[in-house]
């Protein structure tokens, strides 16, 4: 079965909450509705069943250990552990986007977002930085394309310009 596909329109509520559409509850409700919370890079905010997001963190065999030695690893437990929170989901099916997550991602309250399946979660965006991150895909996909199709037709042992 297909997870945490498509994408639809919604409202961040007064509260700060968003009402996560059937398709994605369902989803959710399959594991449990214990979610984690996480703020992109890219300027959205992820949701993940919880499993998924203890998947996603066990990259290191003995974090601690590296953490006594290393400051860029140290800075990265930093950036994960204040950009990360638990969350339940609502009986009503919604979820609250805390304060400074909806200051740092550009969510406010009243306004439209959409929310993205990621096949292991969901992402909230700000409309606009969607349709922005939309053209990058589109855009990253066409050159790679492109890119394919000139390989395809490049023999074996000549460079770009066609000589030997």
């Amino acid at each position: 079965m297909v997870r945490f596909c498509g994408q639809e329109a919604c409202l961040i509520d007064a509260n700060g909450r968003v009402k996560l559409p059937p398709r994605f509850l369902t989803d959710f409700r399959q594991d449990d509705e214990s979610v984690v919370l996480h703020c992109l890079p890219e300027g959205a905010l992820g949701i993940y069943p919880a499993p998924v997001w203890t998947q996603m963190r066990q990259g290191e065999a003995r974090p601690a250990a590296k953490a006594a030695t290393s400051i860029l690893f140290r800075r990265q437990l930093r950036r994960f552990g204040a950009l990360t929170q638990s969350e339940r989901i609502t009986n009503q099916g919604r979820i609250t986007v805390p304060n400074p997550f909806r200051e740092l991602l550009g969510l406010e309250p009243g306004q439209n977002v959409i929310l993205v399946g990621t096949e292991i979660g969901v992402e909230i965006w700000n409309a606009e930085r969607w349709q922005d991150e939309f053209q990058i895909l589109r855009e990253h996909e066409r050159r790679k394309a492109e890119l394919e199709m000139t390989a395809d037709l490049e023999t074996p042992g000549r460079d770009r310009s066609g000589t030997t």
